[in-house]
């Protein structure tokens, strides 16, 4: 089917970058299948991770269709962009519609993006995975493909204002090489699995990220256990 959304949409997100002066640091792309379904899970610690994650399977010439929250698609600008890029809406409370439409398309051999965490985490370190992910790869006999990114929080993340000017942020991303879903394996098992191997990665980043804050101030985009100021788990949790 053509795609007549979603190339100019890809053109005009590398445009932005562009004159954002951003500076990417990219390793793993390889490991994106030219051909087949698979399940991309990523780290989410900013609005703009979709585009970012996207970017990975550029070089594989494949697009990547996301799960994002159903409000996402009502938004006057957003919305029609979303539904003509095929990205899959995720209601909540009817979350068995969204999971049939991601398998159909993985069986397609299509590759699903999936944040396991389901929703930005402000601590910027890993929640909790649901296991939606490890089900959909499970079931449709598809890979995992794990990633990592960092440095996406300081252009536009939950509870700060947006950061778009030529800073010259770099965006570091890391794709681990694809992990099998057995299904005689428990759904548990492989999303601690999954979740472990996205902290290796996540690692990874942050030791790579060439940025060090230059004052206390200019730490609210760090983990705590890294020297930052961010929120620790346990005080997001106390404010939820």
């Amino acid at each position: 089917m053509a795609e007549f959304v979603y190339p100019p949409v890809i053109g005009a997100v590398r445009t932005l970058f562009k004159a954002l002066d951003l500076r990417f640091d990219i390793q793993g792309s390889e490991h994106i299948p030219r051909q087949g379904g698979a399940v991309l899970v990523s780290n989410h610690i900013g609005y703009l991770d979709f585009a970012f994650c996207g970017l990975t399977a550029l070089p594989s010439k494949r697009l990547v269709r996301f799960m994002a929250k159903e409000s996402v698609f009502r938004h006057k600008i957003s919305g029609p962009l979303m539904r003509g890029m095929k990205h899959i809406p995720v209601d909540r409370s009817q979350g068995e519609h969204a999971y049939a439409h991601a398998l159909e398309a993985l069986r397609s051999g299509e590759i699903i993006g999936v944040f396991p965490e389901a929703t930005i985490s402000p601590s910027f370190t890993l929640k909790t995975f649901k296991t939606g992910a490890a089900r959909l790869a499970q079931e449709a006999g598809v890979p995992l493909l794990p990633m990592a990114l960092w440095g996406t929080q300081r252009l536009w993340t939950k509870g700060r204002p947006r950061n778009l000017g030529r800073n010259h942020i770099p965006i570091t991303m890391r794709v681990g090489e694809p992990m099998p879903a057995d299904a005689s394996e428990p759904v548990a098992s492989i999303t601690g699995r999954l979740r472990e191997r996205v902290q290796e990665l996540l690692e990874s980043a942050q030791r790579a990220y060439p940025v060090r804050p230059k004052s206390p101030a200019d730490t609210w985009w760090i983990p705590a256990h890294l020297g930052g100021t961010a929120p620790t788990p346990a005080q997001v949790k106390d404010r939820g």
